[in-house]
């Protein structure tokens, strides 16, 4: 088996058996391609099959030499390893050369987190006088209060939005399905801008399920929207970096802080580990300072003397 074959035969397996979305599929082929990059340069001819765990040590020590993060290496190991996995799924291998392969250990870093004023100032600053407006409105009180993904924004339709019971049926990544509750305000905003905007629009065939468009009544872009949000920071005097992800952290530390179980965020965000939510807990020093005053010992024994 050459390497396009292969390769082939791993994109069809994350399609139709683990029913990756285009994205991660495409990323996962990337780190592939790095491998194969790596076997033209230095050992032309080398056929997946015979790649051997010496193979993938020097490649590791070749991507480590340009100077990548700790967190981009790990993310090509783990496409690799992912690709080694299935074909040793479809009996093509008896040994996986990845085996043993350890991913770098690196910091995940918290990014920024607005607070309940920066979100309030930026909802705000919104000129709702203008119909796309209260579309961006509606936009960011729905990523707001549910903590959505920019892809299951732009992917959001009619039929996945309960408002009676207040909860949205979000589909996320892997075609994974999970239940958000969503505010009424948030819930108030898509009423508003299904009613007196995006009815009076001209939607195009194709688009007529998806709940946010752009001018041309087409679904809008994970790209339009990142700038819709930039634009309206800026406008608000945010200097922090602010992206459709940041309401997605900043709703979930907003919960956490405010005392919401951890697994229940987790639930909503749709994450799998709970590791991966615990990087969307912020408790501040003058709670820390708090906690501390109340239960350590030490401290408990100075103030009975």
């Amino acid at each position: 088996m050459n390497w396009p074959a292969a390769v082939a035969a791993f994109r069809g397996y994350l399609l139709l058996e683990r029913s990756m979305s285009q994205n991660t599929i495409d990323a996962y082929i990337v780190d592939v391609q790095k491998l194969i990059r790596f076997f033209e340069v230095h050992q032309p001819g080398k056929l997946p099959l015979d790649v051997t765990p010496d193979d993938i040590h020097t490649f590791i020590l070749w991507i480590n030499d340009f100077g990548l993060e700790a967190s981009t290496q790990s993310r090509i190991i783990s496409g690799v390893k992912a690709f080694y996995k299935f074909l040793l799924v479809e009996d093509l291998l008896d040994k996986d050369p990845t085996l043993l392969l350890d991913s770098p250990r690196y910091a995940r870093k918290i990014p920024d987190v607005l607070s309940i004023d920066d979100v309030q100032t930026m909802l705000n600053i919104i000129d709702l006088s203008e119909p796309l407006g209260i579309r961006n409105r509606a936009m960011i009180e729905t990523l707001y209060a549910s903590g959505l993904r920019v892809s299951e924004l732009v992917e959001l339709k009619f039929r996945q939005i309960f408002t009676e019971e207040g909860y949205l049926k979000v589909i996320g990544k892997n075609n994974k399905e999970r239940i958000v509750p969503i505010g009424d305000e948030a819930l108030r905003f898509i009423a508003m801008y299904t009613e007196h905007v995006r009815n009076q629009m001209d939607i195009a065939p194709g688009n007529e399920q998806f709940v946010f468009l752009n001018r041309r009544g087409k679904k809008l872009t994970r790209v339009m929207v990142f700038y819709i949000i930039k634009e309206v920071a800026e406008a608000a005097g945010i200097t922090k970096t602010v992206s459709p992800h940041t309401f997605r952290h900043s709703f979930a530390t907003h919960l956490v802080e405010g005392g919401a179980d951890l697994k229940a965020v987790q639930d909503m965000l749709g994450h799998e580990s709970i590791t991966t939510t615990e990087i969307y807990t912020h408790l501040d020093t003058a709670y820390l300072k708090e906690t501390i005053q109340l239960f350590h010992p030490r401290v408990k024994w100075a103030k009975d003397q």
